[in-house]
């Protein structure tokens, strides 16, 4: 059974960019802000979520803390996609729950590299 990944991201360019990437190992499932986002949750649970700092209607930071509110996904791993990289921003996401930040533009080897340390964090681990 693969893995689903929802992301986050207001544009749609990366939503596109990120689909294209990661649909050839997880079924993704893409929206464009943390309303919408919420509203697919509450009937579907994703295994990690990549999500965008800046975004209409509902950020990042209140996005995360949301979902650290919600039982089932209280312990999803997420990870924060920025254009804004400064260690105050880090700080915030981690504080908030996040478990990475990446800023954009990114490399996508190195997202991939850290969708796999979220969701196998300790057969990750036995490869060293």
């Amino acid at each position: 059974m693969r893995h689903k990944i929802l992301v986050i991201d207001d544009e749609k360019s990366i939503r596109l960019l990120l689909e294209n990437f990661l649909s050839k190992k997880y079924d993704v499932v893409t929206k464009s802000d943390g309303i919408e986002a919420l509203e697919w949750m509450e009937g579907n649970l994703p295994d990690l979520i990549i999500c965008d700092l800046q975004m209409p209607n509902m950020d990042g930071y209140l996005f995360v803390e949301k979902v650290r509110q919600r039982g089932f996904t209280k312990h999803t791993p997420v990870i924060m996609l920025s254009g804004v990289e400064s260690s105050k921003e880090r700080i915030k996401c981690y504080r908030l729950g996040a478990q990475d930040f990446l800023a954009k533009p990114f490399n996508p080897e190195e997202l991939g590299e850290l969708i796999l340390k979220n969701l196998f964090p300790v057969h990750y681990a036995l490869k060293w």
